[in-house]
């Protein structure tokens, strides 16, 4: 249905996330993979949805020079925001393990940002979502990272995985923004640029 108002463009999603690639295929749309390493810093006084929104942005630098009049680059960016802080991807065992004790038993908010840009305009959306853990054991922690190795999830977790099925007892908000890409947002915003 979209992917018919979507004729006249070409959709580049600049993310090497496959649950994100597998959204834009759910969604039926038709758009081509582009990848350019980047830095993810930010400048420490940004907060919360700041920080996604900002990364977000700083994704589509790289391609702005090649862009071309029918061209819409889609990139994104997610975070955990918990206890004031934004929690990236682990580096190792002991920082997944420590990520998720602290989340253990707490409320905490899945933020994702979207950045579609074009020739000559750029808009940004971004969901929160939050959710609760129970008190999860060490036990359940270690098994979770060791079986899974989530060392390229935002807050050392996977929603769709072991630990979202025995550990999250509550989610307000997008199910697939925790996953990694807000697709009613997706799908709103493409809409809104193709009328």
């Amino acid at each position: 249905m979209l992917n018919n108002k979507l004729d006249n463009y070409n959709l580049i999603l600049a993310s090497g996330s496959p649950r994100r690639q597998q959204f834009f295929k759910e969604l039926g749309l038709t758009f081509e993979i582009r990848l350019k390493p980047i830095d993810e810093d930010y400048p420490n006084r940004l907060r919360h949805f700041e920080i996604s929104d900002y990364l977000a942005q700083l994704k589509s630098l790289p391609f702005k020079a090649e862009l071309k009049e029918n061209d819409i680059l889609i990139t994104s960016d997610t975070i955990v925001w918990h206890n004031e802080t934004a929690l990236g991807k682990p580096k190792d065992h002991q920082e997944a393990f420590d990520m998720l004790s602290s989340m253990s038993d707490a409320t905490h908010e899945v933020i994702t940002s979207v950045c579609f840009t074009t020739k000559n305009s750029q808009k940004t959306v971004n969901a929160v979502t939050k959710v609760v853990f129970k008190a999860l054991t060490e036990n359940e922690i270690n098994h979770y990272i060791n079986t899974f190795k989530p060392f390229d999830k935002a807050g050392a977790y996977g929603i769709q995985e072991w630990i979202g099925q025995i550990g999250i007892i509550n989610i307000e908000g997008s199910y697939t923004n925790v996953v990694g890409l807000p697709t009613h947002l997706v799908y709103k915003t493409l809409n809104t640029m193709t009328i």
